[in-house]
């Protein structure tokens, strides 16, 4: 079991756990509140100027933890592929812009095919794009997403398979990240979450809860206290692992969404000194 939380040091919160919140909202608003780790989906990028981004970053001491999300590799169609390749390169040079270090991969699935044809072309595609994130100086996260998204999501589904494709790809610029909402269930998870920690691979974590009874997979997740997870004894294994990061706030909720944010922050933080 890890230690008790008893500062904000590593508190990071993703911009799309408020998701009613723009980007400047989200950082003066976490900075106010003492959070100075943040995770930028790439939606509140969009039509912005990343140079006047980086700035509002800077101004406010905000460390960007990582950029979400890339991914979305496999694909029947050649040209959804190659789509998908653009879309990555172009995440990685926002990445760049504004000093996000790693990029999370949702890796994608496509249900006309196999899953096992999938992580051929997830593979691929992460092959494909290395060369200019080692070049921008951008790692890339493989996230293993719940069984639930292996039809459309990603292909990639339980952390063995997260560390298998990271060691075939066999660079320093590819590793995993651990989001406990997706693996919290696997029986194998401490043991793998061990061998991310030999092979120093490990590069983000994401915290939030699974609320019982869920209404609906994909935003109804819970804060932490919420539902079942163990958040603590993960964390705990995180930490023996090596990891030292930031952890990571990732909520998609239409319950929390739809309450006051500044309210929302607050519970966020008490929620993360007192049950993660």
């Amino acid at each position: 079991m890890a230690t008790k939380l008893t500062n904000l040091s590593k508190l990071c919160v993703h911009t799309l756990t408020n998701k009613p919140w723009d980007l400047r909202q989200c950082v003066e608003n976490y900075s106010s509140a003492g959070i100075q780790g943040i995770t930028i989906w790439r939606n509140v990028l969009e039509n912005q100027n990343l140079n006047e981004v980086k700035k509002l970053l800077d101004n406010h001491n905000m460390d960007v933890v990582s950029l979400a999300r890339g991914g979305f590799f496999p694909s029947t169609e050649k040209g959804e592929r190659e789509k998908s390749i653009n879309d990555n390169t172009f995440a990685i040079e926002q990445a760049a812009a504004v000093g996000a270090p790693v990029i999370v991969l949702v890796c994608g699935a496509d249900g006309k095919q196999s899953l096992e044809k999938s992580r051929d072309q997830i593979k691929e595609g992460i092959i494909k794009i290395l060369p200019k994130a080692k070049a921008a100086g951008v790692k890339l996260a493989i996230e293993p997403l719940h069984p639930m998204y292996a039809g459309d999501r990603s292909a990639i589904n339980t952390l063995a398979q997260a560390n298998e494709m990271a060691e075939e790809i066999n660079s320093d610029f590819v590793g995993v990240a651990v989001d406990v909402y997706h693996l919290w269930w696997d029986i194998n998870l401490e043991k793998e979450i061990k061998r991310c920690g030999s092979n120093n691979n490990l590069f983000a974590f994401h915290v939030c809860d699974w609320n019982v009874p869920t209404t609906d997979f994909l935003n109804d997740r819970g804060l932490m206290g919420d539902g079942c997870i163990n958040i603590k004894k993960i964390r705990g294994w995180v930490e023996n692992s090596g990891f030292n990061g930031y952890n990571e706030v990732e909520i998609f909720s239409d319950k929390y969404w739809g309450t006051d944010q500044i309210e929302y922050l607050e519970k966020i933080k008490r929620a993360y000194l007192n049950k993660t």
